[in-house]
């Protein structure tokens, strides 16, 4: 498929409804209200396509935006496509979903993320805690750095209640993915959790609630789910 025959077959799937819904959940436009599912038809008739998925990109169609991350080749995916990603990700499921979850499947995830936390733009911020978190989620142990981890949930501690409201939701569920998936940092973040207590995140005109980091990991605990990584993070 070319870019301009899905962004035709895009448009044809539009729902008002849909869009409607996503708008109040911070995507912006342009884009046509299409929903994943049918992303996700598109996807499993290209697979991966690495510069299908740059093109996708660049049209700033927040439906093609997504699309473009689900048929990343993310092994191919250079810093500098991942910062023109990461620049380009206004919408907010494309900063927080899209950009995290092709940066933490490539090769250069940990390296940006640790650049983008310390953006002044929020929603560049929050690609970078997502992709952190992302990477607790879905990378070995083995390959993780418990000393910076754990520095991490240390400056959370410290700075989540002063961030900016996005920033804010993105570093608590940073917390729950180490306190779920990283065995040995388990106790850590829950200690953090509760230092913190609960965290505000503004969600106007959804009825999303911030998720309560120490309940989620404990619920992760009781299912016996610690160290069971993720075989993707994309969704």
């Amino acid at each position: 498929m070319t870019v301009n025959e899905i962004m035709a077959d895009l448009q044809a799937h539009g729902n008002e409804g849909i869009k409607n819904i996503l708008i109040k959940h911070g995507v912006k436009e342009p884009f046509f209200g299409v929903k994943v599912e049918h992303l996700k038809t598109i996807q499993k008739k290209i697979k991966k396509d690495y510069q299908l998925a740059k093109d996708l990109y660049v049209t700033g169609n927040a439906d093609a935006q997504y699309l473009a991350g689900l048929i990343a080749d993310d092994a191919k995916m250079t810093k500098a496509d991942l910062q023109t990603w990461a620049k380009g990700a206004l919408s907010d499921n494309i900063s927080g979903n899209t950009v995290p979850w092709v940066a933490a499947e490539g090769n250069y995830g940990y390296e940006l993320a640790l650049e983008w936390i310390e953006s002044p733009e929020e929603y560049i911020a929050v690609a970078g805690w997502a992709t952190l978190g992302s990477l607790a989620s879905l990378k070995p142990d083995s390959e993780l750095d418990m000393d910076s981890l754990k520095s991490l949930l240390n400056r959370v501690e410290k700075t989540i209640h002063s961030s900016p409201n996005r920033v804010r939701g993105t570093m608590n569920n940073f917390i729950i993915s180490v306190g779920a998936y990283v065995a040995s940092l388990t106790d850590y973040a829950i200690t953090v959790a509760n230092n913190i207590g609960p965290v505000t995140v503004i969600k106007e005109g959804t009825a999303c609630k911030t998720p309560a980091a120490v309940e989620y990991i404990e619920k992760a605990k009781a299912r016996g789910s610690l160290e069971k990584k993720k075989k993707t993070v994309k969704c």
